[in-house]
């Protein structure tokens, strides 16, 4: 009896022994040694929590949204491990629902946590680094500190400004793409209306005398010559004046 008995002691121990060596692995497997398969899903999952959240927050669920954008939080940075925009994107709506509950210091933490992502990952002259600036001067305004929302609100004006110049920027070299291709087809009047809108927006962007605007002044004089309107031309000629390379001379017919 007292064999048996202690065999049967031995086997429990075995079973517990192993039992919690497979409960170490199990942890191991899901939270560190993960599979790309397995990481996928799980992100998968993540992402569809959050948008649950979006949709909750935008019916007025702001307590449910607050619960999913937890749980995707949890899947993200526990389960995986991973800092990352999609991460950052769910602190920050985390952070806005706070705040529309009043729970400003709870706001903070997760806006931050979201601008600091955003911060490492694209810098600071980011639209989306520009939407963490933002939220956070609009609650610091709730929470009183008027100093801190005016940095951050300044902050969110400068990088929107830039970015605003630089798409303005890439539209006008569109428009004077456009204007050349046109210019080689032979259809003159749409190159011209192009050419004058790249112009337009150098012109506010950088001014007369840049050499951008400079250049589109030179194209639009070339071209009107090129069509035979040398009054244009010439107007035009002189407001790219500091380029020397513009010589328009009228083209004579000599009578036979």
């Amino acid at each position: 009896m007292e064999k048996r008995y202690l065999r049967y002691a031995v086997i429990t121990l075995v079973i517990l022994y192993i039992s919690g060596c497979s409960r170490e692995f199990y942890n191991n497997i899901n939270f560190n040694k993960i599979s790309i398969t397995e990481k996928k899903s799980l992100l998968k999952k993540a992402d569809a929590l959050n948008n649950q959240g979006v949709e909750a927050y935008h019916n007025g669920e702001y307590q449910k949204a607050i619960s999913l954008y937890k749980r995707a939080i949890a899947i993200k940075k526990e389960a995986v491990n991973i800092k990352d925009l999609s991460l950052a994107t769910t602190y920050n709506n985390l952070g806005v629902a706070y705040k529309r509950v009043g729970k400003f210091k709870k706001a903070l933490t997760y806006i931050k946590a979201s601008l600091k992502i955003r911060e490492d990952i694209l810098g600071q002259d980011d639209s989306q680094t520009a939407e963490s600036y933002n939220n956070l001067g609009t609650l610091y305004a709730k929470m009183g500190d008027r100093q801190k929302a005016l940095e951050y609100t300044n902050k969110t004006i400068k990088i929107k400004e830039a970015i605003i110049k630089k798409e303005l920027q890439e539209t006008a070299v569109s428009y004077n793409n456009l204007a050349v291709l046109h210019e080689e087809l032979g259809e003159y009047q749409e190159a011209l209306d192009n050419y004058m809108k790249s112009l337009k927006i150098n012109e506010k962007i950088f001014g007369e005398t840049h050499p951008v605007t400079q250049n589109s002044y030179k194209n639009i004089a070339l071209l009107y010559y090129t069509m035979g309107d040398y009054q244009h031309a010439r107007e035009y000629a002189k407001l790219a004046q500091s380029n020397q390379e513009i010589k328009l001379e009228p083209i004579t017919i000599t009578p036979q």
